[in-house]
């Protein structure tokens, strides 16, 4: 019910500025107005993976809380699982404001953030007291990712990132290598497979590290692709998230903020990083595990995503659209079209439109 209400109030929080209507959603998180979704999920939608039992595979992608302020209510939505972040190790201010722009007309946004949050120290007393409650001896029901990045200025990859690796890994189930958000200059260079390679030659050498993911752009290159997937296939990393926001703009946007500079997710973005999961997945051949991101609003595309590579999916523009009431309903289209197209678990689908998709 309380879910059901807060989707209810979404009209009036598109009123407000988007980053004033992020700030108020997370306030009303922790306070308990969206509630809890209790019951329990269709045993088809059940996923192993990275080490870890989920028992649906729609998770919450990093940027709705960089600060893992509202993370245990959210955690109680009905969600897979949770990514919080990204987080760097020094608070940074981000960009000049306005920098999250609207596109109600193609179902999108545009951000262009630039990593704004409170700081290494700040999100790791949060993780902390939201790990007081669960003993670690005792598995997550709902496991908790951290996504990780640098700061704008005086940034060394080489040590940041497995600096930050190291200090959130007694905390999370995963953790997430940052290297592709468009809104911190020379991010995305560290994809190439020579920095890259040396930032996962560091990271490896933390000790009792969780299963680390790389998320990568979906405007790579195929070339690019494949060097990266080799480059942390080579380093022990266990999986991809393709992937972030992209700079393109596809045909059609109809929003005049369209050309605004920045990132672009939602809905323009599905058909995009669909291709670049599917490509990713027949480059892989089964040594990472991916997940899926980009444009999901419904059971359907979700299954699209799970056929074109992905073990798990994560949402952000489709949850800020739509609320809490979207998690339920979804979980309930994908069960019924997993058993519609005959599979028998989330598993069994994964790649299996791979080669179609990728030549799209």
């Amino acid at each position: 019910m309380r879910a059901a209400i807060a989707s209810a109030l979404l009209p009036l929080l598109r009123r407000m500025d988007p980053e004033q209507a992020n700030g108020l959603a997370l306030r009303a998180l922790q306070l308990g107005l969206a509630g809890r979704f209790s019951a329990p999920d269709d045993p088809v939608l059940a996923v192993s993976v990275l080490g870890r039992e989920f028992s649906n595979p729609i998770g919450l992608a990093a940027g709705f809380d960089k600060g893992a302020v509202a993370a245990g209510a959210l955690m109680r939505l009905g969600f897979g699982f949770v990514e919080t972040g990204t987080v760097t190790p020094l608070p940074q201010q981000g960009n000049p404001k306005p920098r999250i722009f609207r596109l109600d007309p193609d179902l999108a946004v545009i951000n262009r953030l630039g990593f704004n949050n409170d700081g290494l120290d700040a999100y790791l007393r949060r993780l902390a007291a939201l790990s007081e409650r669960v003993p670690r001896a005792v598995p997550r029901a709902v496991p908790l990712g951290a996504n990780v990045g640098i700061n704008k200025d005086g940034a060394d990859p080489v040590r940041d990132y497995p600096a930050l690796i190291a200090a959130v890994a007694p905390y999370v189930d995963y953790a997430v290598i940052n290297v592709s958000s468009p809104n911190t200059p020379g991010l995305r260079d560290l994809q190439g497979e020579a920095q890259l390679g040396n930032i996962l030659a560091a990271v490896a050498e933390v000790p009792e590290q969780p299963p680390i993911q790389v998320k990568i752009a979906p405007d790579l290159s195929p070339d690019g692709l494949a060097g990266v997937i080799e480059t942390c296939a080579a380093h022990g990393v266990q999986g991809l998230i393709v992937g972030n926001t992209t700079i393109t703009r596809p045909d059609g946007l109809r929003s005049p903020h369209a050309n605004e500079p920045g990132g672009l997710s939602g809905a323009p973005l599905f058909a995009l990083s669909n291709v670049v999961l599917a490509r990713a997945f027949l480059l892989a051949r089964g040594r990472l595990t991916l997940i899926g991101a980009g444009g999901v609003v419904s059971g359907a595309g979700a299954l699209t995503k799970i056929r074109a590579g992905a073990s798990l999916v994560q949402l952000y523009t489709g949850f800020a659209w739509h609320g809490p009431a979207l998690i339920p309903r979804l979980k309930a289209e994908l069960a019924a079209a997993l058993k519609a197209a005959g599979f028998a678990r989330v598993q069994d689908a994964v790649g299996t439109a791979a080669q179609e998709l990728s030549e799209h």
